[in-house]
């Protein structure tokens, strides 16, 4: 049985687990939750795979009628839209059904991201890590140029980055394929920790252990660096770098690179193949940067906003 037709109860377990070793969420936290999606569940009678966002929608109408207060409707409503969330980077499922449903009385938060300045800190502070340095700024340089899932940066075979590429061959959800660019910064960051990586390599096998497939390899049971070893390092990394570590986990990085893109100019289409998401509607969570930058075109050139209002 695939984990994707596990019962909802695996989904619920794997889902809580991944919040208190990626997220540090609270105990009270994991346990509301846990009743929360356990309350979904029994309403349902049915499998998470299959959900559609009308049955979230339906489940929301029993709630109130139910008579919860709006907070519990608002948690309830989190917990499955972040559920989904896992379940969609997970490759359990190819969408998130509760993406665009707006809580009772909410309106639906807009991404964690990065600015310029936090970043550039952030990679200034791997190149200068007191453990490991090369391999902390080939990781970080590789997170924000890509805009990855932590998942897929940390199993990135090492035949992926041979022969200095310009472009990155990323297996990412349900085994779909896609390649990304690098940047100038990340391809030398990849040759650097690729020279000390195939060293250590060498003087393992040389020592009767076998040599790794993976760029970021470990003697862990993966075989490659785990998502919590790296989610343990940008939390470091954050505290050097002076960016409240509670701003700054993989996925806001990954935000970064796709707001940083937007503002920049590119288009959502092109983002969306970028970070690999099955429907432009998950990347159009993006938009508010672009309304952003457009707000500021007009403010900075248009004429009445020039001081010419009084201008014939």
């Amino acid at each position: 049985m695939s984990a994707a037709d596990q019962p909802n109860s695996h989904w619920i377990q794997a889902f809580l687990e991944a919040q208190a070793a990626e997220l540090n969420a609270a105990t009270n936290t994991q346990l509301a939750y846990a009743r929360d999606l356990a309350a979904f569940s029994d309403w349902l009678h049915g499998h998470f795979k299959d959900v559609t966002r009308s049955q979230v929608e339906r489940f929301l109408i029993y709630c109130d009628a139910q008579g919860l207060a709006k907070s519990t409707r608002a948690r309830r409503l989190s917990a499955i839209k972040q559920l989904f969330r896992f379940a969609f980077e997970e490759g359990w499922r190819e969408d998130n059904p509760a993406i665009q449903i707006s809580g009772p009385g909410r309106d639906k938060r807009l991404p964690k991201t990065l600015s310029h300045e936090e970043v550039d800190a952030l990679l200034a502070a791997a190149r200068n890590a007191p453990k490991e340095p090369l391999r902390a700024t080939c990781l970080m340089e590789l997170l924000y140029a890509t805009g990855m899932r932590v998942s897929e940066l940390v199993s990135l075979p090492v035949s992926a980055a041979r022969g200095d590429p310009r472009m990155l061959l990323v297996r990412g959800k349900g085994g779909k394929e896609r390649m990304v660019p690098l940047s100038p910064p990340a391809r030398a960051a990849v040759a650097d920790w690729l020279a000390e990586r195939d060293s250590r390599e060498d003087a393992a096998v040389k020592a009767g252990k076998a040599r790794s497939l993976f760029l970021f390899p470990s003697r862990g049971k993966l075989g490659h660096l785990t998502r919590q070893a790296f989610f343990n390092l940008i939390k470091d990394l954050a505290v050097a770098a002076g960016v409240p570590p509670a701003k700054v986990t993989p996925h806001t990085l990954r935000h970064a690179f796709a707001t940083h893109l937007l503002a920049g100019g590119a288009d959502l289409r092109s983002i969306q193949t970028l970070l690999g998401h099955a429907d432009v509607a998950t990347t159009e969570i993006y938009t508010h940067v672009l309304d952003a930058r457009l707000k500021e075109l007009v403010l900075e050139h248009h004429p009445l906003a020039q001081g010419g209002a009084g201008d014939d």
